[in-house]
């Protein structure tokens, strides 16, 4: 019999089996999208189903380490981990860095590529969380002051604009997570108009100034008009859709996509890897995956709800806005309904880093789990 107050009976284990179902099932499309591709793989059919089933045992380490530690605990090196996250992101821009798919975020070590904006979502989510709460918390406030808020905003558009130079799909994500913070925390309305009416503005100069690289303003050209170039810019988008489309209702088994199989869609096994799932585990297994993604995310949002403290709540809200916006606008561009960004699927896309982020993510969920009442 579990005891009342043991660990076991405070961790959120729905949200953990959601969280490992979409990591497994990830493994396995990963392994069907790159099985074949004997130019990537080294010859070895498991190449990547084993790195990937490797790069998910790190993941839930490091989400049981964050879990031991607790996210209170931590809060006191929020501002190390801050620091160290922006400078491993600038070594982009020295030799280390690696160009990949015409964008310089990567770094090489070895015969392995890190991403560190992937590091900067933690990172933001952390900072903008321990600044907007250090006076509520302490009784000083109701609500975030605007010195706060100033200084959380601040230190959030540093990440931004480094990323931003190269890697516009994780200066959404990071931008995203920073108004649902806003939101959360309960600071006046104002600050969230006003951010969007300045990202609208920029957007705009952006495109005026043509500050944007050739690939992007193809990217947004070929959702703009998906007919545009179909051998060309719009190919991607296009061959997400034939894969997608063929699977029909129960799709064509697992291993058995000829669109995968084929090798017809570009970065499957990253970008595009809903789109293995769509042909190979038709409209039911994609409905499956988006079905999991929505039950960590309503888990999610009911820890931020039990939080006793607005520091966890706005940790676990930045949470819930990254993993929300980015399963939408990685499944929205493989249904052609959203621009190609190149974000990844949280837990499903192949990748390191990702995995890493998003289980860390996990455990910093079931920390602020644990520490709630007993009663909620």
């Amino acid at each position: 019999m579990v005891a009342r107050d043991s660990t076991a009976r405070r961790i959120d284990w729905i949200m953990l089996l959601a969280a490992g179902a979409l990591s497994v099932v990830g493994c396995l499309l990963v392994w069907s999208a790159t099985r074949n591709r004997t130019e990537i793989n080294n010859g070895d059919p498991q190449y990547f189903l084993i790195r990937q089933s490797i790069n998910l045992a790190v993941g839930i380490a490091l989400a049981v380490a964050v879990m031991w530690l607790g996210h209170h605990r931590l809060r006191s090196a929020v501002p190390v981990y801050f620091g160290c996250t922006l400078a491993v992101m600038l070594l982009v821009f020295t030799p280390l860095g690696t160009e990949i798919n015409g964008q310089r975020n990567w770094l090489s070590i070895g015969s392995y590529t890190i991403q560190p904006g992937e590091f900067a979502k933690v990172a933001v989510v952390l900072v903008m969380a321990m600044v907007l709460a250090a006076q509520v918390d302490a009784g000083d406030s109701e609500h975030p002051r605007r010195r706060a808020v100033l200084q959380a905003l601040a230190l959030a558009m540093v990440p931004v604009t480094i990323v931003l130079i190269d890697d516009m799909g994780t200066a959404m994500v990071l931008c995203v997570i920073v108004l649902g913070m806003l939101l959360a925390s309960g600071a006046s309305l104002w600050w969230t108009s006003g951010l969007l009416a300045a990202a609208v503005v920029g957007g705009v100069l952006v495109w005026l100034l043509d500050i944007l690289d050739e690939y992007q303003i193809n990217r947004f050209a070929a959702f703009a008009n998906p007919a545009l170039d179909p051998s060309g810019v719009g190919y991607n988008t296009n061959q997400a859709r034939i894969a997608i489309g063929g699977g029909g209702v129960f799709g064509k088994g697992l291993f058995e996509g000829t669109q995968t199989t084929g090798q017809f869609v570009p970065e499957q096994q990253t970008d595009f890897i809903f789109t293995v799932a769509g042909e190979e585990l038709g409209f039911v297994g994609a409905g499956g995956i988006i079905l999991l993604i929505g039950i960590m995310l309503w888990r999610a949002l009911r820890i931020a709800k039990e939080a006793t403290d607005l520091y966890s709540t706005l940790i676990a809200a930045g949470i819930v806005a990254w993993f929300a916006f980015q399963s939408f606008e990685n499944i929205g561009m493989a249904l052609g309904i959203m621009p190609v960004a190149g974000i990844p699927l949280p837990f499903l896309s192949y990748g390191g880093t990702s995995m890493f982020v998003g289980w860390i993510a996990i455990g910093l969920l079931q920390s602020i789990r644990m520490k709630r009442p007993l009663s909620a």
